[in-house]
């Protein structure tokens, strides 16, 4: 599915860094391997993106930006040989310059930009992008439905910078919970913010205190963990805490974070300050 002088927007790659170091480009401390066994794949994170709610914009090379909100599609879609459908106002100068291209290919890049759903700093979460060959969607009735057929994809993220291949992001799927990670990271922010401090007893410093506690703010949530972000007058730093095993819905979720509230208060009272 790869073809040659496919564009793609350059990206800075820096290596991986330890957690609570932060990254100037992004802002977002990032794992080292060793604190990530279990993780989505570098497709199943671009897949996720261009699926869920994330913010996007087509950019399409030559073409004025000057009415960027036009180049916003209204509704994605991820068909199952891996192209994105997306649905555009009619008067938008991707569906024009899709229809005047005709036989011609029209080269075009989907950039999805994550923003975290809760309030923190740096909430950049990540960004991915998918570029290949657009065109009309000639199989739908609704005008300004446009394809783009994917030649190559990319994601930078909390995770690293990885790149993505078209037949991979085909077969990846977005993580189950995607659809409801917004609303289960309010609701864990609001209705269980003292259960939320407690999991910073679970982080291992070297000291067998908790190096930070006075906000603890949920910043990710996938199938295989529960990423948070706390703050203190010592400084700030992201942790993972992953699940036994990936969970596949809410049910799942549900008793996988009561095992984990329930770990985080037991590591608590058997802490030195107990």
């Amino acid at each position: 599915m790869f073809r040659p002088g496919n564009p793609m927007p350059s990206a800075d790659h820096t290596a991986t860094g330890a957690v609570g170091e932060e990254r100037e480009e992004h802002g977002q401390p990032r794992p080292e391997e060793e604190y990530a066994p279990s993780r989505p794949t570098a497709a199943e994170r671009a897949r996720t993106l261009v699926e869920g709610n994330a913010s996007a914009v087509l950019v399409i090379p030559g073409l004025d930006l000057a009415e960027q909100h036009l180049m916003m599609p209204v509704e994605r879609v991820v068909e199952a040989e891996g192209d994105v459908l997306m649905l555009f106002p009619p008067d938008s100068p991707a569906v024009r310059a899709a229809t005047h291209a005709e036989d011609d290919e029209l080269t075009a890049v989907l950039e999805i930009t994550d923003v975290a759903p809760v309030a923190v700093p740096h909430r950049i979460r990540g960004r991915a992008w998918v570029a290949g060959w657009l065109t009309k969607a000639r199989d739908r009735a609704r005008p300004g439905w446009l394809r783009l057929e994917i030649g190559e994809g990319s994601v930078d993220d909390l995770w690293g910078a990885e790149h993505v291949e078209p037949d991979d992001f085909a077969a990846a799927r977005p993580d189950p919970l995607a659809v409801h990670e917004a609303e289960l990271l309010q609701h864990l922010a609001s209705a269980h913010d003292d259960q939320l401090a407690w999991l910073c007893a679970l982080v291992d410093d070297g000291t067998g205190r908790c190096p930070a506690a006075d906000d603890a703010v949920p910043l990710a949530l996938d199938r295989y963990g529960l990423r948070m972000r706390f703050a203190g007058r010592g400084g700030g730093f992201d942790a993972r805490f992953e699940f036994p095993v990936p969970v596949a819905g809410i049910d799942d979720l549900r008793r996988s974070m009561h095992a984990l509230f329930d770990a985080a208060h037991a590591a608590r009272q058997d802490g030195p300050d107990a």
